[in-house]
């Protein structure tokens, strides 16, 4: 008997092995039709809206209604009914199948929520109305003295000019284009909410959420953990910058905030235009370069760490260089990083001049560029090419700028005499009024306004003022006049209109770029991680390429883990600006604090 009961559990396990190796078959089928045609499907998406971002001709809605039709048939193919029915279906298989597939079957639900059939007609209108929001956007005219200006211009006289008045003028001007996009975000905040309702998720914005395996919640207390780790250094470089400020414009009382105007950046997300860094003074030097050396020289970068050349389709393709007033069209001037066909044809849309910020932004670009062509292997899905959450991307991408900024590397390449001093607290000081700076914008203002948008239905009467609340509460920024529900400030940041509810992932990204930086400095280069060099560094190619290769294929949190020793933390950022606080705190000592407790 005992004998009997052996060999028929054996059969039961040969029957199960056999279900399970059937289950994996007919599922990897289905997977292997779907990734091809959500390839192609998604690469005529990213021509149309190459062309939409590229190519902006008042009148002409050739590039919008082409660029529309391949959305709605992508929208279509993700969104269908049977692809949903299909998923969910292999999904109850899970226990037989591999972990790569379970991530593609998940990832293939994920997508159908932005966009299912069953709520087809909102989809089209979503996609019609994201369309017109983006030309409206892009193709606004600005103004400034009844001349029209770019935002070019507008960002020159911000980072240049000293008298108070014509900055406002130029604010003001750089937010005339939001009351013309508040109807239209007030529609697509509609839509995104009423589509993603569909497959179980309360609002657009903890459907994006969802994709980092976390719910709004852990989220929201995520971030206000950031912010409340970094608000003691954030508050001394806010106090620090209220009366260096009002030194510069002749100011005799210091506010209590900073007026907005009174920044380089039109949305005070970074501060450091106001610190010039002896000794590093990258403008100088790069101002006799050309845009092209500038392009190339951040490909020379990537390179000397063990990465190949760009194809030769990068630079035939393309869109790096401002477009003459002359051309008959304008582009999005935001730069970008683009993976057209999920394989090789991979495309930058930039404005470069030759100055510090392009210089920074080139190797900040290029890092999403070869993150694109690191996953693009046959061990990658083409559902899974992409960071291995939206955060990795931006973190390596910014990490290599912040590389590429560093004295030792700038020296290395010629840019700056290596035996000319450099003031280590102002280049301390001139990181943390970007990076630090940036995070009370990022995880306070912009995430918090897009939580309350799409999770609390935020009143439509109520944007602008909840808007600036939020920019006062986090960031201490006033604007300089009255600014009324006419308004919608908010609306000219281009993320809240074709980027939206996943902003977050910048302040995430900044935390992960520090951890990861701090790692490289101290275990693979053992240089102090504020004069680093990762320039020919092979061993550093090596171990971001490590990071890069696998996509979303792996879990986000054991690629850090498995990479750094450490789960995701503020520390490496904290640690990396403490020697800073106490010279603030020097300078500061007698003024005033102002800024609200969290």
């Amino acid at each position: 008997m005992k004998y009997l009961y052996a060999i028929i559990m054996l059969l039961v396990m040969m029957s199960c092995n056999n279900d399970g190796k059937k289950h994996q078959s007919e599922v990897q089928s289905f997977l292997d039709g779907y990734n091809k045609k959500y390839r192609e499907l998604n690469t005529a998406s990213s021509e149309g809206q190459w062309k939409l971002n590229t190519h902006i001709v008042e009148g002409d809605t050739m590039n919008a209604y082409k660029s529309r039709q391949a959305d709605e048939a992508m929208s279509k193919f993700t969104g269908s009914n049977e692809n949903i029915k299909k998923a969910n279906q292999y999904l109850a298989w899970e226990k037989d199948l591999t972990l790569l597939q379970v991530k593609q079957l998940k990832k293939i639900l994920y997508l159908a929520a932005g966009n299912p059939e069953s709520a087809a007609s909102e989809v089209k209108e979503l996609i019609a109305a994201g369309t017109a929001q983006t030309e409206k956007l892009y193709g606004y005219k600005f103004s400034l003295d009844g001349k029209e200006v770019t935002p070019n211009d507008i960002d020159s006289i911000l980072a240049n000019v000293n008298d108070t008045n014509m900055r406002r003028k130029a604010w003001e001007s750089a937010k005339a284009v939001g009351g013309t996009l508040k109807s239209g975000l007030t529609n697509l905040r509609s839509l995104r909410n009423g589509v993603v309702k569909g497959l179980g998720y309360s609002d657009f914005f903890t459907y994006q959420v969802s994709d980092y395996g976390m719910t709004t919640d852990e989220m929201m207390q995520l971030l206000d953990k950031f912010n409340k780790e970094l608000y003691p250094l954030y508050r001394e470089l806010h106090t620090y910058m209220r009366y260096e400020l009002a030194k510069k414009y002749g100011v005799k009382e210091v506010p209590d905030y900073i007026p907005a105007h009174w920044l380089s950046n039109r949305w005070g997300q970074d501060w450091s235009e106001m610190v010039k860094v002896e000794g590093l003074n990258l403008d100088s030097s790069l101002k006799t370069k050309s845009a092209e050396w500038i392009a190339k020289q951040g490909e020379k970068f990537y390179m000397s760490i063990g990465f190949p050349a760009l194809p030769a389709t990068f630079w035939e393709k393309s869109s790096l260089y401002p477009v003459a007033t002359t051309a008959g069209y304008k582009k999005n001037t935001h730069a970008s990083a683009w993976h057209m066909d999920l394989e090789n044809d991979l495309r930058s849309l930039m404005s470069i001049v030759p100055n510090a910020e392009w210089y920074e932004t080139v190797h900040h670009e290029y890092g999403h560029i070869y993150y694109y062509s690191s996953y693009s292997n046959p061990d990658v899905p083409y559902l899974l090419r992409e960071g291995a959450n939206r955060a990795y991307h931006e973190a390596l991408g910014s990490m290599m700028g912040l590389a590429a900024m560093q004295k030792p590397f700038a020296a290395g390449l010629g840019l700056v005499d290596p035996a000319t001093p450099m003031d280590e607290t102002k280049h301390l000081l001139k990181d943390a009024l970007n990076y630090v700076v940036f995070i009370p914008w990022s995880a306070g203002t912009m995430s918090n306004f897009e939580y309350e948008l799409y999770a609390k239905n935020l009143p439509v009467d109520q944007w602008n003022k909840r808007w600036w609340e939020l920019v006062k509460k986090y960031q201490g920024i006033v604007p300089p006049s009255d600014r009324g529900e006419q308004y919608c400030d908010a609306a000219t940041k281009t993320h809240i209109n074709d980027d939206a509810a996943q902003y977050y992932d910048y302040a995430l990204s900044f935390i992960l770029l520090f951890q990861v930086h701090d790692h490289i400095a101290k275990n693979i280069l053992h240089q102090d991680p504020h004069s680093t060099n990762y320039f020919g560094n092979k061993e550093i190619g090596k171990f971001i390429g490590d990071i890069m290769r696998p996509g979303s294929s792996v879990d986000w949190r054991t690629l850090l883990k498995e990479k750094t020793g450490e789960d995701l933390s503020a520390r490496a950022m904290l640690d990396y600006f403490q020697p800073l606080m106490k010279w603030l705190q020097e300078q500061n000592s007698g003024r005033k604090y102002t800024l609200p407790a969290l």
